[in-house]
């Protein structure tokens, strides 16, 4: 079982970054290998919606300049997928957006594949960008695989997303509930419930 992990930050070690490697550590843990892709900074098109893809039945994008068919490619070898973005105005990354829309439309099988998503931000805007995310998965026929709260980290600078003590609880309940359902679908070695932590809340007015 794996789980492809995309980082949409441009920053490489950054926030999101710590979020997704509390996730792939303790999908680890639990017996489940992960594999983080970073989308990077190089510049990503956006769907042109050509239709070359459906046309050729290519199953990846025409367009062969940019990350977009090495993440098909990725996520048609793994069993689920975790999407992580910084939140720019209350939104995901645009480029992450991007390549995802011509990811899922040219060829990318995710139909029936367990999916997360993990917004990072400084202050506010983050439930909205796990929305939107999210909604991507629920036209695709992936299971949402949810956590304790709503999958979201605090943070500015490189690293400081891993003070959020509930954030990172928040993130290893989440790789919980992933392998649980994995090891459901693909084995029949699972307990009834996944392993569940003692709550940790924190709050950011001291």
């Amino acid at each position: 079982m794996k789980v492809i992990l995309l980082n949409g930050s441009a920053n490489k070690k950054g926030n999101t970054f710590t979020a997704l490697s509390e996730i792939a550590c303790q999908l680890e843990k639990n017996g489940v290998e992960s594999e983080i892709i970073q989308l990077g900074n190089k510049p990503v098109r956006g769907c042109i919606a050509c239709g070359q893809c459906r046309v050729k039945q290519l199953g990846h994008c025409v367009f062969d300049d940019d990350i977009c068919n090495h993440i098909v490619e990725r996520i048609n070898e793994s069993d689920a997928l975790i999407v992580g973005s910084p939140v720019y105005y209350g939104q995901p990354n645009g480029a992450v957006l991007a390549v995802l829309q011509r990811a899922f439309f040219s060829g990318a099988k995710v139909q029936n594949k367990p999916a997360a998503a993990v917004a990072v931000c400084r202050r506010g805007g983050a439930s909205a960008a796990y929305q939107t995310i999210n909604m991507m998965f629920e036209m695709m026929n992936m299971p949402v695989v949810t956590s304790q709260y709503w999958n979201i980290a605090y943070g500015r600078t490189p690293g400081e997303a891993s003070l959020d003590v509930e954030g990172m609880q928040t993130m290893r309940t989440l790789a919980n509930n992933m392998s649980w359902l994995l090891k459901k679908i693909h084995t029949n070695d699972a307990p009834d419930y996944p392993e569940r932590e003692e709550w940790q809340p924190m709050n950011f007015i001291r």
